[in-house]
């Protein structure tokens, strides 16, 4: 029988990959929906539709990647199964962080007013440079990640098989050069760039408040919605990321509770961001409603559906 706490891992892991899975896909259909009606899609919505299926792709693997660390460790510790299963984790990692800067940065140029030239003509044509960011996300994220394939050593840790008994298993570990280097890269800049865009929109908006422009016009509501929406990513961007590192650094032996909450952190990062995303648009966030309102409504047909019943007459003579 598996421990309880592999159990409770493999059940949390999975039905994060179910809400992941979801939440991430309704995002890419309502916006393939709209580019098939004939809509063009917004530079925010494009990135939208780009980190959906990069979300997707983390938690499947994510959950191969577990599942099989879990079950098969012997397996999953070996020089080819460890090697390709921390480069094909560490892609889409890096990718979503890098196009979670070109959202803050998308927001943050709609919203905060520029003074410099070279920022102002960045800001007007930044709706054709979106793809070209999105691009350069991907080839920054495979020139850090990849190059882990070649940056691994051999650590041999011991394992508590039993109470009376231990057992040294050979663990790939990543080069400690190599890890500060793309984690500088791909995980602290990203970081940086999207605490930067969040403070600038904060102080966008409290600038515009203390000029008394309190009107909540469909504008300032955005401005307010994505000012909430950059926050948001933020904070799940920080906690994740330490998260990572906490458990790179085997800051807590397995089955702690803070090895725990590191697990938890990390396997809900992608329903959490979809469902931030989600209710930051308001068109994403009308089809979830409607969504939740169908479920309901048609749980309560179910519910109250009508029952015949036949009576049978009693003839008196």
């Amino acid at each position: 029988m598996l421990p309880v706490f592999i159990l409770l891992s493999m059940t949390i892991l999975g039905v994060s990959t179910i809400m992941g899975v979801f939440t991430n896909s309704l995002i890419i259909a309502v916006n393939v929906f709209d580019k098939f009606m004939g809509k063009a899609l917004s530079p925010s919505d494009l990135i939208l539709v780009t980190m959906g299926p990069t979300n997707v792709l983390f938690q499947f693997i994510m959950l191969a990647n577990d599942f099989l660390s879990f079950l098969r460790s012997d397996l999953y510790f070996s020089d080819e199964i460890y090697t390709l299963f921390t480069v094909m984790l560490n892609l889409p990692i890096y990718t979503n962080f890098w196009f979670t800067v070109c959202l803050s940065m998308n927001y943050c140029l709609q919203i905060v007013i520029f003074t410099n030239p070279l920022l102002i003509q960045f800001k007007f044509s930044v709706s054709r440079l979106i793809p070209q960011l999105l691009l350069a996300s991907v080839f920054m994220a495979m020139a850090t990640g990849v190059p882990a394939a070649w940056n691994m050593y051999k650590d041999t840790p011991s394992f508590n098989v039993s109470s009376n008994e231990t057992a040294e298993i050979s663990v790939p570990k990543l080069n400690v050069y190599y890890l500060l280097a793309c984690n500088l890269i791909s995980c602290s800049l990203p970081l940086l760039l999207v605490a930067v865009a969040n403070g600038l929109i904060i102080k966008s908006l409290v600038a515009n408040n203390s000029h008394g422009n309190r009107e909540l016009s469909a504008r300032a509501q955005g401005r307010i919605r994505a000012a909430r929406t950059i926050s948001c990513l933020l904070l799940l961007y920080i906690t994740f990321y330490i998260s990572e590192i906490l458990m790179f650094i085997d800051a807590f032996p397995p089955s702690s509770p803070g090895f725990c909450i590191c697990l938890i952190v990390i396997y809900s990062y992608s329903p959490s961001q979809s469902i931030v995303l989600i209710f930051g648009s308001p068109r994403l966030k009308q089809v979830s409603l409607d969504l939740l309102k169908s479920v309901r409504t048609l749980k309560k047909g179910k519910a109250n559906k009508p029952t015949i019943v036949f009576i049978k007459p009693e003839l008196h003579k």
